[in-house]
């Protein structure tokens, strides 16, 4: 999982967790719902992934045929979904967005928003979101954080706050300089 850092810890020491796939906290549900919680706290349950600062949420939700689920969403956090598999329809009261991802495109606002295998939905503010699977099942990413609320210039793999700082990166990159032992 990569994350973003706020500009103060930006240029810090790189950091790496392994995590086993038997080192995912799951849960489930009494009517089939399968949570795996890589990251956060989750109905009682703490994914391993821990230290990163949006301090987010990263949930692997799989939902059977028909299921309609609540899930809770701090209200200061951004969120969004990503399907994988199956379908299903997403709502709740903070409008959803369904993002394309074949094409270019704007987002799409409404208040129910029905996503297949590879949709993206943005969530507004809300506290929580609902979840009715389709006739097969849905399968999806749930994703939330605290937004850095910081300008984003980015390029590649680097993300920086400023043009200046990502053209210093890729500088300090080119002579070998960019990674550094604090």
């Amino acid at each position: 999982m990569l994350a973003n850092l706020p500009a103060s810890l930006k240029m810090s020491s790189p950091r790496y967790q392994e995590i086993k796939s038997g080192d995912i906290s799951e849960v489930t549900d009494n009517d089939g719902t399968f949570v795996r919680i890589v990251c956060g706290n989750f109905w009682g349950k703490r994914g391993p992934v821990d230290g990163i600062a949006a301090d987010p949420v990263y949930l692997d939700v799989s939902i059977p045929p028909g299921k309609i689920k609540s899930f809770p969403v701090d209200t200061r956090n951004n969120a969004f979904a990503y399907v994988f598999a199956g379908s299903g329809k997403f709502f709740n009261a903070s409008d959803p967005l369904i993002v394309p991802t074949e094409k270019v495109g704007s987002a799409i606002a409404s208040d129910t928003i029905e996503a297949d295998n590879r949709s993206l939905i943005l969530f507004d503010r809300g506290d929580e979101i609902k979840v009715q699977a389709g006739d097969e099942g849905i399968r999806f990413l749930f994703i939330s954080g605290k937004p850095l609320k910081e300008p984003v210039a980015w390029y590649g793999p680097i993300v920086m706050n400023t043009q200046d700082e990502l053209k210093k990166a890729f500088e300090e990159l080119q002579t070998g300089t960019f990674l550094k032992n604090q």
